[in-house]
C-alpha cells in the first residue's frame, strides 16, 4: 500500500513549562491565516492539548504514542489523518528526550524517539525568560545528543525585547543554528491549568486567543523559513498496516458521551471504529441526554465529572437510558472518569457525595487527591466487550481521584511500563466495564 504524506515537523522543548503547547497552537493559528492546512498531532497519551489543537486547525488532533502504538500502524494513522493538509504540525511531550522509566530505558516513549521514527526534523522552543547565550548551548546540546535526531531550527519563547534578542541570536549565528522565530512575552498567551493540565478548550473562549495567536505568531515567526525545514516523514523500519487492525468497535452502533465532563477521547479510536463499519452516536449527560436507545454498545470517556458530580447525580433520563441498556445487556464501558460515573458514588473535593449510576460497584473521592499517573499494560480476566480473555491492551493512567471501594470482579491483571506487576484494575458486572485506564492500543 503506498501511502501519501505532507512534510511536516516536530514542536519540541528543552522542558516542560518552556511554552511547546502556545507555540504549537501560534504556529496552527499562523498556518491557518496563511491560508494553509496544518495537520495537528499530538505525541504521547495526553487528552487536553488535543482539543485546543483541533480548533486551532480545525481539524481533529491525532495522538502519536511510541509506546502504546506499533510503528506500523503510526505510519497509516499520520497518513490516514493527513489527507488534504499542506503541513504536519506535532507537538511533543516534556522535553524533547524524556520519557517514561521502561525497564532502566528512562528515554523511552520521548518527543525525541517520534522524531527519529517519523524523520520528521525538530523545531526546539526555548525559553530564554532569564538567559542569553545559555540558549544557544541548549539547543546545541540538544542538536548533538542523539544523531537519529534532526534538531533544524529553534523558536526563542518570553523574549523581553528587541534589546534581549539581540544578546542572543549572535551566539546562534556564531553555531550555525537557525532561528525562525522569536515570540514576545505576551500574558494573554496563557491558558489556565487544572489538576491534569491545561483546561479543555471547550471551556474557554478560544476564538479571541486564537486571533490573537495568529497575529503575533504570523510577525514574530519566518512562516516561510518555518515550511522550508519540514520534511515528509520516512518512518524507518516502519511497513504500513491498515488501520483497521487496530482495536476494533465495541458495537456497530455506539453512543459516546461528548461534553465538558466526558471529553478525553482518542480519534485514533473513532477513527478506526467508523472504517470499521461503526456508527458514532454522540449524547451530553450533562444536557441530560440518555444514550441512543438503539445503541448496541455505550462508551463512557475520561474528563471531569468530578466537576459536574451534582448535574450528574440529577441526570435523571442520561441515568435511566444507561440503566435501560444495561438491563438488556447491551456493552457500556467507562474509561476514568467514564468509571466513575458508572460507579455508585463519587466524592467531590468539597467532601459531598453525588450518587452516580450504581452499575459497578464502586466508590470513588476527590476528597483526599493522590496523583495516579503512567502507562499501564493491562490483560483482560474475562471475555467482555473489550476482546476475549487474555486480550492484551496498552493504556495510560492519570487521575487524581481515590478509589475508596470497588467490590466487583476484577477487569484487568495490570502492570507499568517497566512490566512491574501492579494490582488488579477496574471492574466487570454483567455488561457493564470501567476502569481507571484510558485504552489506546490492543
Amino acid at each position: 500500500m503506498t501511502l501519501q504524506f505532507p512534510p511536516g515537523f516536530i514542536v519540541a522543548a528543552t522542558h516542560s513549562g518552556a511554552g511547546k503547547s502556545t507555540v504549537t497552537l501560534g504556529l496552527l493559528a499562523a498556518l491557518k491565516r496563511r491560508g494553509l492546512i496544518p495537520q495537528p498531532f499530538k505525541t504521547g497519551p495526553d487528552y487536553i492539548d488535543p482539543g485546543h489543537h483541533q480548533l486551532a486547525a480545525e481539524r481533529p488532533c491525532f495522538n502519536l504514542d511510541t509506546w502504546a502504538m506499533p510503528a506500523p500502524a503510526l505510519r497509516t494513522l499520520v497518513a490516514d489523518a493527513s489527507v488534504g493538509a499542506d503541513v504536519a504540525v506535532a507537538e511533543g511531550v516534556m522535553g524533547l528526550f524524556d520519557g517514561v522509566d521502561d525497564d532502566g530505558k528512562s528515554g523511552r516513549a520521548s518527543t525525541a524517539d517520534l522524531a527519529a521514527l517519523t524523520g520528521w526534523p525538530v523545531v526546539l522552543v526555548i525559553d530564554v525568560q532569564g538567559q542569553t547565550e545559555t540558549a544557544a548551548a541548549l539547543a546545541a546540546g540538544c542538536a548533538n545528543y542523539r544523531s537519529d535526531v534532526r534538531v533544524a531550527g529553534v523558536i526563542l519563547n518570553r523574549v523581553a525585547g528587541a534589546r534581549h534578542a539581540a544578546l542572543i541570536l549572535p551566539a546562534f549565528e556564531r553555531l550555525g543554528i537557525n532561528v525562525v522565530g522569536a515570540i514576545p512575552r505576551h500574558k494573554g498567551f496563557e491558558i489556565p491549568e487544572r489538576h491534569l493540565g491545561l483546561v479543555q478548550a471547550v471551556e474557554m473562549g478560544e476564538t479571541e486567543r486564537l486571533s490573537v495567536l495568529a497575529d503575533v505568531f504570523s510577525d514574530a515567526i519566518d512562516i516561510d523559513a518555518l515550511l522550508s525545514l519540514a520534511a515528509k516523514p520516512s518512518f524507518s523500519d516502519a511497513a504500513s498496516t491498515p488501520l483497521g487492525t487496530s482495536p476494533g468497535p465495541p458495537g456497530s452502533r455506539i453512543a459516546v458521551a461528548q461534553d465538558e465532563a466526558f471529553s478525553f477521547t482518542y480519534n485514533h479510536l473513532l477513527l478506526s471504529w467508523r472504517r470499521r463499519g461503526a456508527e458514532i452516536i454522540p449524547f451530553s449527560p450533562l444536557a441530560d441526554e440518555a444514550p441512543d436507545p438503539a445503541a448496541d454498545a455505550v462508551w463512557l470517556p475520561g474528563g471531569y465529572p468530578e466537576l459536574h458530580a451534582g448535574r450528574l447525580a440529577n441526570a435523571f433520563r442520561f441515568k435511566e437510558g444507561v440503566a435501560r441498556l444495561a438491563a438488556k445487556s447491551v456493552p457500556i464501558h467507562g474509561e476514568c472518569g467514564g468509571y466513575m460515573v458508572l460507579g455508585e458514588g463519587l466524592v467531590d473535593a468539597n467532601g459531598e457525595r453525588h450518587q452516580m449510576l450504581g452499575l459497578l460497584k464502586a466508590e470513588t473521592s476527590f476528597a483526599d487527591r493522590r496523583l495516579h499517573l503512567g502507562y499501564r499494560d493491562v490483560r483482560l480476566l474475562s471475555d467482555c466487550v473489550l476482546g476475549a480473555q487474555g486480550t492484551q491492551w496498552a493504556g495510560h493512567e492519570f487521575h487524581y481521584a481515590t478509589l475508596v471501594s470497588d467490590t466487583g470482579p476484577a477487569l484487568f491483571d495490570c502492570r507499568n511500563a517497566g512490566q512491574q506487576a501492579r494490582r488488579p484494575l477496574g471492574s466487570r458486572i454483567g455488561s457493564v466495564t470501567g476502569s481507571f485506564v484510558h485504552l489506546i492500543w490492543a
